[in-house]
């Protein structure tokens, strides 16, 4: 029996079943009942559309039949074997952190903080703010750095009302 070291993948990115099955050398419904036991193995274009394969999903074919039929295992132990074989998400986490400096870190806690409070904003029915007002998108308006204070208004000011100019027929 051929391991997957042995076998030769053709240099391309896509395949189809049937030359998914001649390289692995098995029948068509192996390979479909391993996409059952492996969802994210295969990928269909559009429903209706042959199911390709990428160049990954050829290897993973051939490291299961590998582990089933060469070391014995269920496709149930395939699967946990296959898992405990990922590598770990740390060292790509710590590669993260060195990328994210502070001002990238707050400015990403600030657009988190500012979802929020949309979301919360949004899922305020309308006339919930006290206003009665439904609630109404608008432009951020840009505050300039030092501001004088207002004049202050006066409080006993009454607001002005024209008389209505009269139509003459």
């Amino acid at each position: 029996m051929a391991s997957a070291e042995t076998v030769q993948i053709p240099n391309r990115s896509l395949f189809r079943q049937p030359e998914v099955c001649e390289i692995a050398q098995v029948q068509p419904y192996v390979l479909r009942s391993w996409e059952a036991e492996f969802p994210d193995l295969g990928v269909a274009k559009t429903q209706g559309a042959p199911r390709v394969y990428r160049r990954a999903d050829v290897e993973r074919v051939l490291r299961i039949k590998y582990l089933l039929f060469v070391e014995g295992l269920t496709l149930a132990g395939a699967r946990r074997k296959m898992l405990d074989e990922r590598p770990s998400e740390a060292p790509e986490s710590a590669a993260l952190d060195e990328l994210l400096t502070s001002d990238a870190r707050e400015r990403i806690l600030s657009v988190h903080q500012t979802l929020r409070e949309l979301s919360a904003m949004l899922a305020q029915a309308p006339g919930k703010n006290g206003e009665g007002v439904e609630f109404q998108l608008a432009a951020p308006v840009a505050r300039p750095a030092a501001r004088k204070p207002a004049p202050a208004k006066r409080a006993n000011a009454a607001p002005v009302k024209r008389a209505a100019k009269s139509k003459k027929k």
